[in-house]
């Protein structure tokens, strides 16, 4: 997790920057990021969720979030099974069983991130 919660930091940072100027598709894009990144840890996948869920009631979307509130239910399910579909951007309008191809750009994020953390655990 030492690798991934300055990441997941980052994208709710950016979602909160990108709801703030109305990016839309900015602001989804970050929330999607995070759930990717928080799959592995369910305190911080029920997290991803919960803003998911905020920020589609907020814009009044009540498709989305009622496929926010079904997930909520199904997260510890994944969760406790390893059940969990790599590479899902969480949105309701996608499959929750459904694995869906890495970013290029989040995978990016990641492998920097890791290398960081391996240089820094060298020179310790």
């Amino acid at each position: 997790m030492a690798v991934i919660e300055p990441l997941l930091r980052n994208q709710y940072r950016l979602f909160c920057e990108s709801r703030r100027i109305g990016d839309e598709a900015a602001a989804w894009q970050a929330l999607e990021w995070e759930h990717i990144l928080s799959q592995p840890y369910m305190g911080a996948h029920l997290a991803s969720h919960w803003h998911m869920f905020r920020y589609a009631i907020e814009l009044g979307d009540a498709r989305e979030a009622a496929g926010q509130a079904m997930r909520f239910l199904l997260v510890p399910l994944g969760s406790l099974t390893g059940r969990l579909p790599a590479g899902n951007n969480g949105r309701a309008r996608v499959s929750a069983f459904e694995p869906m191809p890495m970013p290029s750009a989040l995978e990016a994020l990641i492998e920097a991130a890791r290398s960081r953390e391996s240089g820094a655990a060298r020179t310790d």
